[in-house]
């Protein structure tokens, strides 16, 4: 660990939503600062002037603050290296620059686009790894000068040194070595002005005081760029941790197609934030207990050590257990309110009458892992049930006709446990032989809540026709 003080970073380009993959990288980031007692700094990289927008930076710092990922140091917070857009920053990448510049270590490049990818082509063919080939490197500067006055478009190129070996230990791979024979020169500030992700990115680091650097492993290859860099500018670098990837359960990178959520999804869908973040500081990183953790649980187990260096395999299934025990923790207001808010809350009002609203919830709670599967309840209990499967239809046949016109005579007994001791007497039905085809007639399905609650939220006269309408299907599947 550096001995100065623990700064960590997350530093989107809001150029879309936040998905699982960067809210993994924002959370260790986070928890790693948390456990230091550092500083979580947020810095907002848009210099992508085309596909940047203001829409996608308030919609990044409304999810941060959703998960209760605050920032120490950033946007609407403030601190001592501002601005903390990449796009508000231009003066001080000037002056970078320009040093290096002055230094002989930057210099303009007039290659076209199409003059690049001819010579990529060019070297794939020999077998080579496609770099830049250095054709504007040996320009003399009073050329290069006629040029930029005579309004030709370049960008700047950081000349790097050759014959050298980069090395760094990365945090989460270890030693790293790389020849800077193999880099080739690379575009520091493209020719429409704009920084380079290498330079502003590596600058605005150093500059702000980050320490540690938690990023995808498809960084890996930019950090001896970014070094090379930082030592030409005098300027202290980060160390750099490479997070394993993110897959989907088919084992190729995560995506929409196999299961990717963005953050917005993830609330909308009703995911509480506590889930989310159980389930992301266990993907890729051995957290050590499998009980539920709070954020500062989950920063005192987090540890650079126990990160891995194979993909981490998206469950969904695991997103879904880890819901599960988030919405058991409520109590019953937050679990009431939580529903409320959700985008499915208006229509449960409108379905489940405000009398029976405090009993429905307290009747389905425990059977209810996302907010859209109270809504499934609802109507189920106060709209028409759906219809019956396969294995439900059997059940009803085995039942017969007579079990529920029996069952449907007493339907007016308030006392669930002294309707069904009637009705075992008069049908000699006893346990699952009598409760699960009473649990099919009156919901639609094998399982669900406590019998007895549903019982009472139903009401004498629908449970008389809903255990009529059984009678009726019995019947049918008798002649």
């Amino acid at each position: 660990m550096s001995t100065r003080q623990t700064k960590t970073r997350f530093a989107p380009s809001p150029t879309g939503e936040i998905h699982l993959g960067n809210l993994r990288t924002a959370l260790f980031n986070a928890l790693l600062a948390r456990k230091e007692g550092g500083c979580f700094l947020l810095r907002i990289e848009d210099t992508d002037r085309e596909r940047s927008r203001e829409e996608w930076v308030q919609a990044l710092l409304d999810d941060l603050r959703w998960l209760g990922l605050d920032w120490q140091e950033g946007p609407e917070v403030g601190g001592p290296h501002g601005p903390y857009r990449q796009s508000q920053r231009g003066d001080i990448y000037a002056r970078y620059y320009d040093a290096l510049e002055f230094g002989g270590l930057g210099y303009p490049c007039f290659c076209s686009d199409a003059e690049l990818a001819l010579a990529r082509k060019r070297q794939r063919a020999a077998g080579q790894a496609p770099r830049y080939p250095g054709t504007c490197a040996a320009l003399p500067p009073d050329e290069a000068q006629r040029r930029l006055q005579a309004g030709e478009a370049a960008s700047l190129r950081f000349r790097v040194p050759r014959g050298e070996t980069v090395a760094f230990d990365d945090l989460v791979r270890g030693p790293q070595r790389f020849a800077s024979d193999d880099i080739g020169d690379f575009v520091i500030r493209r020719s429409d002005g704009s920084p380079a992700f290498f330079f502003s990115n590596a600058l605005d680091d150093a500059l702000m005081g980050v320490s540690h650097v938690l990023r995808g492993e498809d960084h890996l290859a930019n950090t001896p760029r970014q070094l090379l860099l930082l030592r030409a500018l005098g300027l202290d670098a980060p160390r750099y941790g490479h997070l394993s990837l993110l897959v989907g359960a088919d084992g190729s990178p995560l995506s929409k197609r196999n299961g990717s959520l963005s953050a917005r999804e993830l609330r909308e869908a009703g995911y509480l934030p506590e889930a989310v973040l159980n389930y992301l500081a266990r993907l890729g990183h051995s957290c050590g207990p499998e009980e539920w953790l709070d954020l500062d649980g989950l920063a005192a187990c987090f540890s650079l050590q126990r990160l891995g260096r194979s993909p981490a395999r998206f469950d969904a299934a695991q997103l879904q257990r880890w819901q599960k025990q988030s919405v058991e923790r409520l109590d019953a207001a937050s679990f009431a309110a939580w529903l409320n808010a959700s985008r499915t809350g208006a229509l449960l009002r409108e379905r489940v009458p405000e009398a029976q609203r405090d009993a429905f919830l307290a009747c389905i709670r425990d059977n209810v892992v996302l907010p859209a599967e109270a809504l499934e309840w609802a109507g189920r209990l106060f709209g028409e049930p759906p219809a019956p499967g396969a294995g439900e239809k059997a059940a009803l046949r085995d039942a017969g006709p007579a079990f529920f016109a029996r069952a449907a005579e007493s339907a007016g007994e308030d006392d669930l446990r002294t309707f069904a001791k009637r009705l075992g007497e008069a049908t000699g039905r006893r346990g699952k032989a009598l409760y699960l085809p009473l649990r099919i007639a009156l919901t639609g399905t094998a399982h669900g809540p406590e019998l007895a609650r549903v019982w009472s939220l139903l009401g004498p006269q629908r449970r008389r026709e809903r255990l009529q309408a059984a009678a009726r299907a019995a019947g049918e599947a008798h002649p």
